[in-house]
């Protein structure tokens, strides 16, 4: 039994990260799960398998139309005698059979059809990377905004170690005599204020992370114990600058099917060329006429057959020029869809050019907030001494520790935000996670 003890002991002990797996949450992983859960996402899934259907190729567009058509009708009065085709007074019930087939042999508005059809595929699958791109840029930016929180509580916490220190040293040296019990109430006050700060800190973490794992669609996690990676991968700054935005993607197959578009219209005016078949039968009877003779149904559906078959070309000479007017309209369209193109590449451009310049900014700043960090960490290390010696009151050096908390913050959250902007570029650029 004490074994088993011993074991688990150790196994807590050296392998804690066994048991916190399920705390932590690197950005890859959160990706992942909101790709999986994102309900407009799967819209669009479907919509790409809708457009597959929708899409006929050449062949199958040329294939032949057949349909079968029977009715039964009776005439009263003076009719055409089926048998004889002449006209007779009589009632009679006449039943006729009709099979018919029909097939393009050549028909333009088919080739540009199946086209289009195959471009609105290429159409949905760029707009469903779009939703994607843009859903990746969501949880990106919640994401930094809740870790750049995590980290700021992460050295307030570190810090109010230091608080609890100094109140807890005041007290004593206050209970004997050593300090007077003003110093108490500054360090008391400065105590509650940072407490304070973390106690907001913590609310403003909690919230962050819980729109986070709601834009993810993960409600099962306790979002409290949740632990978000701080890992910067050494090569952040490798983004690949080749630019394919879906955006662009979607706008520059959006005019390749207007283009299609004016093929259609271009389309009516040009000549078609159809074979047909067809097949007929019929029986009829006359009624109230007890004396009539008539073949049966099988002899009569077996006599009467008859078949046809042609060619037929169909040449459009004069429409009142309403499709030279969808053509031009058509072509107005198309030049639209070119300046779409064009607008959407300036807009990502200027947008990756804005964030390069944000990257740059930062790293320009990083060797001074680096240098700013030392000399604020090197200023506590003396006011501490200082205060403890009590040459300094607790206001000043509460001034002190609040400037190496922001200068040891501003650091961490500018390595944070170069890595931020860095993937959010190639996001921009179209690469995915």
């Amino acid at each position: 039994m004490n074994k088993k003890v011993f074991l688990i002991v150790l196994l807590y002990t050296f392998c804690p990260s066994v048991f916190g797996q399920d705390n932590s949450w690197p950005l890859q992983k959160c990706i992942t799960e909101a790709m999986k859960n994102a309900i407009e996402i799967k819209i669009e899934q479907l919509n790409v398998k809708k457009a597959q259907k929708q899409h006929n190729s050449i062949v199958n567009q040329m294939l032949p139309n057949v349909s079968f058509t029977g009715n039964q009708s009776y005439n009263f009065g003076s009719t055409i005698d089926p048998a004889t085709n002449g006209r007779v007074s009589s009632n009679i019930q006449n039943d006729n059979f009709f099979l018919n087939a029909q097939m393009n042999l050549i028909d333009f508005k088919a080739f540009a059809t199946a086209q289009k059809t195959k471009i609105e595929i290429e159409k949905a699958k760029a707009q469903l990377a779009i939703i994607e791109n843009e859903y990746q840029l969501q949880i990106l930016e919640s994401y930094y905004q809740a870790l750049f929180t995590q980290e700021l509580l992460m050295i307030q916490k570190e810090q109010f170690k230091n608080a609890q220190f100094n109140l807890n040293r005041v007290t004593k040296e206050v209970e004997i005599g050593s300090k007077p019990k003003s110093d108490l109430y500054d360090i008391q006050l400065s105590f509650a204020q940072e407490e304070l700060r973390m106690m907001e800190t913590e609310q403003s973490l909690l919230r962050q992370k819980t729109q986070l794992f709601q834009l993810m669609n993960v409600n099962d996690v306790a979002v409290a114990e949740v632990i978000l990676e701080n890992a910067i991968p050494a090569d952040s700054d490798a983004v690949n600058q080749s630019i394919s935005n879906p955006k662009i993607k979607f706008a520059e197959l959006n005019y390749q099917s207007i283009r299609k578009d004016t093929q259609l219209e271009r389309a009516n005016n040009l000549p078609t060329l159809t074979t047909y078949y067809g097949f007929s039968t019929f029986y009829y009877k006359p009624l109230n006429q007890p004396n009539a003779v008539v073949a049966d149904f099988n002899q009569q559906i077996s006599d009467n057959k008859n078949h046809q078959l042609g060619i037929q070309l169909n040449v459009p000479i004069f429409n009142g020029f309403r499709n030279n007017k969808r053509i031009s309209a058509a072509k107005l369209e198309t030049e639209k869809s070119q300046y779409a193109i064009a607008q959407e590449k300036l807009k990502v451009d200027n947008q990756i050019v804005l964030e390069n310049q944000n990257r740059n900014n930062y790293q320009k700043l990083f060797a001074k907030l680096q240098e700013t960090k030392s000399y604020a960490e090197a200023s506590f290390r003396t006011s501490q001494a200082k205060f403890s010696s009590g040459v300094i009151d607790a206001i000043v050096f509460s001034s002190v520790k609040n400037q190496w908390l922001n200068a040891e913050y501003d650091l961490l959250k500018n390595k944070l935000q170069q890595h931020y902007v860095a993937l959010k570029i190639s996001l921009l650029n179209g690469n995915t996670f």
